[in-house]
């Protein structure tokens, strides 16, 4: 968040985004949406690969350290497993990377002033990311799991 954010508004202190709209592009399309797209489809991605290291990694540390067998680890695995929890976590996943992605656009886009300000834009765009993320994961836990 805070590299887009550093970005657009560095973009935005250069006067890179005015000379696009005085071209004729619009800038918000042209430096959003592809990030907000990308985010939503590389979040999950991501998240997948996460998952599938914390199994291995759990095995791991179950067989060095000696304290079970693998079929111990495959049966509880099989026992606990909800197939819900993934869709779940992806689900979230998606919303978080919406909100990252555009909050930071948003600080980034509407930046003023020099390097200073888009600083300020970068760090005010991660916090209000992590509120919001806060606040989506207590909402969406609430009507998902509720």
């Amino acid at each position: 968040g805070s590299n887009i954010a550093s970005e657009i508004g560095t973009m935005k202190t250069t006067e890179q985004i005015d000379a696009l709209e005085i071209m004729g592009v619009n800038s918000l399309t042209y430096l959003v949406l592809p990030k907000i797209i990308g985010a939503i489809f590389f979040f999950p991605v991501l998240i997948t690969f996460s998952m599938g290291l914390s199994l291995v990694g759990g095995w791991l540390a179950l067989i060095l350290s000696g304290l079970a067998s693998t079929e111990t680890y495959v049966e509880g695995l099989r026992f606990y497993f909800e197939l819900g929890n993934v869709f779940y976590a992806l689900a979230k996943t998606v919303v978080f990377a919406f909100l990252i992605v555009s909050i930071a656009s948003f600080y980034g886009y509407y930046t003023k002033g020099g390097a200073l300000d888009v600083g300020k834009s970068a760090t005010r765009a991660v916090v209000t990311s992590s509120v919001a993320i806060l606040i989506a994961n207590f909402l969406l836990t609430q009507m998902i799991l509720l």
